[in-house]
Formats: structure tokens, C-alpha cells, sequence
């Protein structure tokens, strides 16, 4: 009888140290966003981490024209000095804490920048689409993606 009690108290302590693993790997969810904005000539590409656990980011994966490209900068015209811009490779991976963003892509335009300008920079962006591909702390994959033809949404032609 004895052994049979301290075999269910066994068998009930791994049941739950199961449950208590369940519960945290739902408790450090990561949920990606993948945020643009475009105001008083600031335009930008962020991925933003809104869940409450670490954002892995693993690969960023930019098609324009179904082409594949791993960093903004071969998908550009622009001078690579004029805005910031970050690669994720193999030996470079990021970690995107609760409630932070990686910033992708930002530029803030002189204030005497002319509109055409400010169009080059959307039009060159419009056409891209961009995949986020990373995983939480217990390797559970997360992929995000977004077109990012947003920023042509007041063009006039």
C-alpha cells in the first residue's frame, strides 16, 4: 500500500512539474508586430515584441520583385549613410525584449528635404515585403510578415 501511495505522489509531482512547464511556456509568449510609421519626414520599419517573453529574431528576409534578400540595404537606392539599418545573419542574431522594438529601417529627413525626397524613400519601400522569422525561449517558432505597400497609401499618381 505504501508503495503504491509514494508511486501516485511520483506520478502526480511529474503530472504537474508537466503542467507548471505548460503554463510558463504560455506565460513567456512572444507576439511580433511589425510596425511602420511615416510622419514629419521620419519614416520607419520596426519590429516590435508586444508579448511578455524574449523575441529570438533568427532571420529578416526582405522580396522585392520575387527576389530574396536578407538586408534592406541590397533592396535600396539609397545612400546606406542616410538612414539606419541592421542585418541578422547566421553569427548575428537579436533578441527582442517584452515590450521593445528592433528598428529595421529609420530615416528622419532634413527639414528642408523636398517631397520628392520623402516619395523616393516611400516608393522604394512600397514594393518590398518583409518576413520576420525567430522563436521564443523554448524554440517555438514564430514568423511574422507585412507588405509594406503602406506607404504609398497617399500617393497621388
Amino acid at each position: 500500500m505504501a508503495i503504491t501511495i509514494s508511486l501516485l505522489a511520483l506520478l502526480a509531482t511529474f503530472y504537474q512539474l508537466y503542467l507548471q512547464r505548460v503554463h510558463n511556456e504560455k506565460s513567456l509568449k512572444t507576439l511580433v508586430q511589425i510596425d511602420l510609421l511615416d510622419r514629419d519626414k521620419l519614416i520607419f520599419v520596426h519590429i516590435q515584441n508586444n508579448g511578455v517573453g524574449p523575441l529570438i529574431i533568427d532571420k529578416l528576409t526582405f522580396f522585392k520583385n520575387n527576389q530574396r534578400y536578407s538586408s534592406i540595404e541590397d533592396c535600396l537606392d539609397l545612400n546606406p549613410k542616410l538612414y539606419q539599418h541592421i542585418a541578422i545573419t547566421e553569427a548575428v542574431k537579436k533578441v527582442i525584449l517584452p515590450g521593445n522594438y528592433l528598428e529595421v529601417f529609420s530615416t528622419r529627413l532634413a527639414e528642408k528635404a523636398d517631397d520628392k525626397e520623402v516619395e523616393d524613400v516611400r516608393e522604394q519601400l512600397s514594393v518590398l515585403r518583409l518576413k520576420v522569422e525567430g522563436r521564443d525561449i523554448y524554440n517555438n517558432k514564430v514568423t511574422a510578415e507585412r507588405d509594406l505597400h503602406w506607404f504609398l497609401r497617399h500617393h497621388v499618381s
